[in-house]
């Protein structure tokens, strides 16, 4: 028999104000700070209570998904599959187990959640699912990569179509991120005890290709192109992200307060790698000192939504102008994206020759090897600097 409900109503969750929740039949629905909601459920099942976070309602997350996380944990702990008593023999379904995962992860303040939970949902769980965790062979990790390799997303790109949306294959660096979220849930299940064992899980060997950046001439002529364009937004967003590096959500959810001017650093809160404060430009700090000087008072964010029933504060999109501004340039928007701005900042400083643990400082990458991938980018500057060593033993030679 399905349940009634009269208090978790999309009337009543969308009254919410910040902070407030709601409560019904063993679910939770919160309203955030940020405007979103997040689902959770507590529930009694072995005389044990249960709390888990189901998921953002940003994220796709629901009332229906919150109703079947307490029926998959139920069933479970009838299979004697939930972790429950200490003592107790463990064999959690991975659903089981990537639920759980999430919520120590928000728990420990562990990064990257969003992504985190959105690869779960979308791809880990429809695949391994009830499968015991602690079944899970390196075999099975293998045909998820092959049957992700095999699929398309409707994101973008060059190939056939279906149903009027554009398909694109899944590239290889897609699947890597998952599996590296996936060895990151059998690591934790391990230290936690779930576990005795680990699978192999065998990464994808990457194309070494050479990655997009653009000159100075071709920078030239976005940035006066940009000037020219309908949005505001592409102006500001181009010129922070070539002289910074800064990824794509980093920029436009830049906070007014977190500029500043004096020391020349933007305070990051929320990053891949954690936060950090962004160095800046002198010419980027003059110009933001005069775009500061145009924003209202009381505006929170540098690039806020003009939509008032938007879920985020600040704007989440620029795909629109930013190709149609490449284009203007004379570039092709299917090799000029977004994120080659990034990789123009951080080539450019290698190739003017600022030492990789510098790069990698600005650049906000996690390791010197993530880095290591620009100084291969551009023979000309490696040149130079055999140039200078041969400069030098010619001069005692001679």
């Amino acid at each position: 028999m399905a349940l009634r409900y009269t208090i978790l109503t999309p009337q009543n969750r969308k009254a919410l104000q910040s902070g407030q929740k709601l409560f019904e039949h063993g679910i939770y629905f919160e309203r955030l700070s940020n405007g979103d909601g997040r689902w959770s459920v507590s529930f009694m099942v072995d005389r044990q209570r249960v709390h888990r976070v189901v998921g953002l309602e940003s994220d796709g997350a629901t009332r229906t998904q919150a109703e079947a996380y307490i029926e998959q944990i139920r069933t479970d702990a009838r299979n004697d599959r939930l972790n429950l008593p200490k003592g107790r023999k463990v064999s959690l379904s991975f659903t089981a187990a990537t639920a759980e995962y999430l919520l120590k992860m928000e728990a420990s303040g562990g990064k990257d959640l969003t992504r985190k939970r959105s690869i779960i949902k979308h791809h880990l769980d429809p695949f391994f699912g009830s499968m015991p965790l602690n079944k899970i062979s390196a075999f099975d990790i293998s045909r998820y990569k092959k049957q992700r390799l095999a699929s398309t997303s409707l994101l973008g790109g060059d190939s056939k179509t279906r149903n009027g949306a554009i398909e694109k294959p899944v590239a290889p660096a897609t699947v890597q991120r998952e599996l590296a979220i996936l060895s990151h849930i059998f690591n934790m299940a391990a230290d936690w005890g779930w576990i005795t064992s680990k699978p192999v899980i065998e990464g994808i060997k990457l194309d070494d290709a050479r990655l997009v950046y653009l000159t100075e001439g071709q920078i030239e002529t976005l940035l006066r192109c940009a000037e020219d364009d309908a949005s505001w937004e592409i102006y500001p967003f181009l010129r922070i992200g070539l002289a910074t590096s800064m990824r794509k959500m980093e920029i436009l959810s830049i906070k007014v307060a977190n500029i500043d001017l004096d020391r020349q650093v933007i305070h990051v809160p929320v990053a891949k790698s954690g936060s950090r404060e962004q160095p800046i430009t002198p010419s980027l700090a003059k110009y933001l000192s005069k775009l500061l000087e145009q924003i209202p008072e009381g505006q929170a964010y540098l690039f806020p939504t003009p939509v008032k029933t938007a879920k985020f504060p600040y704007l989440t999109n620029i795909q629109k102008p930013f190709r149609r501004v490449v284009a203007a340039a004379g570039l092709d928007p299917k090799q000029v994206v977004r994120h080659t701005l990034r990789h123009t900042a951080i080539t450019h400083l290698v190739q003017v020759g600022v030492d990789l643990p510098t790069v990698k400082r600005i650049s906000g990458h996690k390791s010197l090897k993530m880095v290591e991938r620009y100084a291969h980018q551009s023979g000309h500057h490696i040149a130079a600097a055999m140039n200078k060593l041969d400069g030098r033993y010619q001069k005692k030679e001679g």
